[in-house]
C-alpha cells in the first residue's frame, strides 16, 4: 500500500483552509452593517466615562475608528478635528481606538491638540460587531440609529461633510 505524497497532503490542506475561510467570510453572524440598525455600544473615554452611542440617538453620528500607529489615521486626524470643529454641534464624532492604552491616546490627543471624543475598544468587541478590519474606517449612524455609510480608509473635511449632509 502507498503512503499519500506530501504534496497531496499539502494541497489537500490548502483548499481545506480556503473551504473554511469562504464560509467564514459568506457567514454574517454578529456584525452591523449599512442599512441595519447600529449596535449600540457603550465604551470607556479618555476621563473613564462610559459614553453610549445612544445617548446621540436623534442626532447623525459620526464612528471613526482609528490607531496611533495608523500612519493614515494620523494623516487623517487634522480633517476629523476641522470636520468637528465646523460641524460638531450638528454630527457627533466619536473616535474609536483599537486595543491601545490610554496613554497612548492621551499622549497623541495633547500632542495633536484635539478635542475629539476618543473612546476605547480595549478587547475589539465593537470593532467586531461593525467588522471592522483595519483603521481608519469611517461610519455614518442616521437619526434613528441606522448605519448609512460605510467609508473604507481616510478621509477629508470635505467627504466627511457630503456623507453626513444626506441625513440631516
Amino acid at each position: 500500500m502507498k503512503k499519500p505524497s506530501i504534496k497531496i497532503l499539502v494541497l489537500a490542506a490548502v483548499i481545506g483552509l480556503f473551504v473554511y475561510f469562504g464560509i467564514s467570510l459568506a457567514t454574517k453572524g454578529e456584525y452591523t452593517g449599512v442599512g441595519e440598525t447600529a449596535y449600540n455600544f457603550e465604551l470607556e473615554d479618555l476621563n473613564g466615562k462610559m459614553v453610549k452611542l445612544a445617548d446621540y440617538k436623534g442626532q447623525v453620528a459620526v464612528v471613526n475608528y482609528f490607531a496611533t500607529w495608523c500612519i493614515p489615521c494620523v494623516d487623517e486626524a487634522p480633517e476629523l478635528e476641522a470636520f468637528e470643529k465646523e460641524y460638531g454641534d450638528k454630527y457627533k464624532l466619536l473616535i474609536i481606538d483599537r486595543g491601545e492604552t490610554q496613554d497612548r491616546v492621551k499622549k497623541f490627543v495633547k500632542e495633536n491638540k484635539t478635542t475629539s471624543t476618543y473612546l476605547f475598544d480595549f478587547n475589539d468587541k465593537v470593532s467586531k460587531a461593525y467588522n471592522v478590519v483595519a483603521q481608519p474606517e469611517t461610519f455614518v449612524i442616521d437619526k434613528e440609529g441606522v448605519i448609512r455609510e460605510h467609508y473604507i480608509g481616510p478621509i477629508t473635511k470635505s467627504e466627511l461633510y457630503d456623507l453626513v449632509a444626506k441625513y440631516e
